[in-house]
């Protein structure tokens, strides 16, 4: 593989959940100008609508996002082809996130239908065993159609402890759950984020600095919290995700590397809002058009922000501004089908 290129691999909807891809797909991108170049499928699985890598193995994982949840595992062999590994039951339905934690031995699964996070222990290939761990959240919020019940949307382990953090859009809650790495169990859930009710709590990031900035997809909003001395993180601030006047439903959040910016994707209006990100307060500095329907994820990878879009069938690239921290379009979008996750893929991890 040479050196002047990466790899990125692309989640989609497949027809069982009315989307119009066979798999997972893989992109190469030249660093330099951002370009992307379709390669074609590299594992035909069922909606692989989130993707993650192992920390330190090269294993790929997916979601299926099925009524009957699983988790599949794929060995990434060094010119990027997918050998299936195994595929496990997450004992929920329509499971849409996922993540290794930072030990790599094990990986969390969030269940949106059901409203449960599955636990699976690694062994020492990366493979997943059988659950070791299921835990149902509970709860409830004001949109009597969106949240009579828990979705668990997104879970995201503490870089550096036992924590899981977990968005749970039904219940307008981000919780706090402990990870015990010799059982594979979650502790009880502590709430560490009571979102106003409405909010919808999606996807999160954490800040170098120890915020959590959260995009309600029921609210339209961008939040933001910090500790505040007990369990329960304090809010310091919201703003719209979009000046839409339209319905907007933010789907991803993203940061750039020195952290004076934040992104969020909107579906509704499709666009992707720059934020100036300062510590204290987001304020909008431009919302651009992202060439296509329904932006359900974005990466930003060295100086480029890659948008999927899933209801036009395609992949918009911006180049960032590194000053202004705006993005500007740049070529034609790439074809490709109901894309809903993008994961850059990094070869050094690959096996000689």
């Amino acid at each position: 593989m040479g050196s002047n290129h990466e790899y990125v691999f692309v989640g989609c909807y497949t027809g069982d959940k009315g989307g119009e891809g066979d798999g997972i797909t893989l992109l190469r991108r030249d660093p330099g100008t951002g370009e992307l170049t379709r390669l074609g499928l590299a594992a035909r699985t069922s909606s692989p609508s989130f993707l993650a890598q192992h920390p330190t193995l090269p294993v790929l994982y997916a979601v299926n996002e099925l009524d009957h949840g699983t988790v599949s595992a794929f060995a990434v062999a060094p010119d990027c082809s997918l050998i299936p590994m195994t595929t496990r039951s997450t004992g929920g339905s329509d499971p849409c996130h996922l993540a290794v934690t930072a030990d790599g031995r094990h990986l969390v699964v969030a269940n949106y239908a059901s409203g449960s996070v599955s636990v699976h222990p690694l062994d020492a290939e990366g493979a997943p065993g059988e659950r070791s761990d299921l835990l149902t959240l509970t709860g409830s919020g004001p949109d009597a159609e969106r949240q009579s019940g828990p979705h668990a949307h997104q879970v995201v382990p503490d870089r550096s402890g036992a924590d899981v953090f977990i968005s749970d859009l039904g219940s307008d809650r981000v919780w706090r759950s402990r990870l015990d790495p010799n059982t594979g169990r979650l502790g009880l859930p502590e709430v560490a984020v009571e979102a106003k009710p409405g909010t919808g709590p999606r996807h999160l990031l954490r800040s170098a600095d120890g915020a959590l900035l959260l995009v309600g997809e029921l609210s339209g909003t961008l939040s933001w919290y910090r500790p505040a001395g007990g369990p329960l993180l304090e809010q310091r601030g919201e703003t719209a995700a979009s000046t839409s006047a339209g319905p907007v439903y933010p789907s991803e959040i993203t940061m750039g590397r020195d952290g004076r910016f934040v992104y969020v994707a909107n579906r509704g209006p499709d666009t992707v809002s720059a934020f100036a990100w300062d510590g204290t307060e987001a304020s909008l500095v431009a919302e651009v058009p992202v060439d296509g329907v329904w932006p359900r994820h974005m990466v930003l990878l060295g100086d480029h922000l890659y948008v999927t879009n899933q209801r036009s069938h395609n992949v918009t690239v911006f180049r960032i501004d590194p000053e202004t921290g705006i993005p500007g379009v740049q070529g034609e979008p790439t074809g490709e089908p109901s894309p809903t996750c993008l994961l850059r893929w990094n070869p050094a991890m690959n096996r000689p």
